[in-house]
């Protein structure tokens, strides 16, 4: 195939970018290091909620772009990996959350009896809640029926890209801070513990405590997602035991039966942060198009669909352009 666009990355951002730009009628490929299955994005809680991600204008927006896609998406979960469930965020109230908030069907404050112990105020709201890796699987196979394909071919200069292709959109995580000279970049370790589930129904997160870490549990069809922790610049991926119990404590302050129930698998995921997104485009040395799509920290699948429906208008957009890489 003679490719019209190369994307840089196979996380949740590259595939949907790759699939929105290939069903705009382009051949596209992507090019990756690692299959998805591999990436950050397949071991992430999955909720759809903006987090960690700057500058919160523009990640509301993409967030809000993407919600109606993730719900139309829910209407075929096992093939998705999308549900809607119905879930309560403790510790803050909707004027707290940001702009986002009051785009959300349905999001309202917490009656009284629906608030836990040791919290003053929560929000409830149904929202996206995402299997991830069966929800990668759906973005391969959307890709593939658009013309796309999906090549273990690891990139060590953008240049590479765009000598086989006159766009290149930059969708490679933390990988991107490299191959954009990108030094802002970095990681930051989120660890989390899956259990079986002891009739948990709803998703539940809370605002981060005096350590930031945060509070989560999500009922996902494999087990019970419980987290979390916020390590920036730490690039380890092997579980803390010492973490994994601390998790599971604060979990089951919530929810009691999180205690007894069985340890299915310890996950260790690096979130690609840096102070603000980059969602722009420029020109690569030899003339290829290119687009930067990375530094979505924690955000990555909530703002997915409306970050790659902005790069598709970049990438084939006459928009301003800085050069370089």
């Amino acid at each position: 195939m003679v490719s019209d666009a190369i994307v840089v990355g196979s996380g949740v951002i590259g595939l949907t970018t790759a699939v929105v730009l290939a069903e705009r009628g382009l051949r596209v490929e992507v090019w990756t290091r690692e299959t998805a299955v591999q990436t950050t994005s397949a071991v992430a809680g999955g909720l759809w909620w903006p987090y960690r991600a700057e500058p919160a204008r523009a990640v509301a927006a993409w967030s809000l772009a993407s919600l109606p896609v993730m719900a139309a998406l829910a209407r075929d979960p096992e093939e998705s990996g999308v549900r809607l469930v119905d879930g309560l965020h403790a510790g803050a109230s909707p004027g707290e959350l940001g702009a986002w908030a009051a785009g959300v069907p349905g999001l309202r404050d917490a009656a009284p009896y629906e608030i836990p112990r040791g919290y003053d105020r929560a929000v409830r709201a149904r929202l996206p809640l995402i299997d991830m890796p069966v929800h990668l699987g759906h973005l391969q196979r959307r890709l593939g029926k658009a013309g796309g394909t999906v090549t273990l071919r690891p990139v060590t200069a953008l240049a590479d890209a765009g000598r086989a292709a006159p766009l290149v959109v930059n969708c490679a995580g933390l990988g991107a801070g490299r191959l954009a000279g990108d030094p802002d970049v970095h990681p930051v370790r989120g660890q989390l513990v899956v259990v079986e589930n002891p009739g948990v129904r709803e998703w539940f997160t809370a605002a981060e405590n005096g350590s930031g870490d945060p509070a989560y549990l999500l009922p996902q069809p494999y087990g019970l997602v419980l987290g979390g922790t916020v390590r920036a610049h730490a690039w380890d991926r092997t579980p803390v035991p010492s973490l994994a119990q601390a998790i599971i404590a604060r979990c089951a302050r919530i929810h009691p039966g999180v205690t007894r129930a069985r340890v299915l698998a310890h996950r260790v995921g690096l979130r690609p942060a840096r102070h603000r997104v980059r969602l722009e485009a420029g020109r690569l040395p030899g003339g290829a198009r290119l687009v930067h799509n990375y530094g979505h920290g924690g955000s990555g699948v909530t703002v997915s669909w409306g970050c790659a429906e902005e790069a598709a208008e970049l990438a084939l957009g006459d928009g301003p352009l800085r050069d370089g890489s």
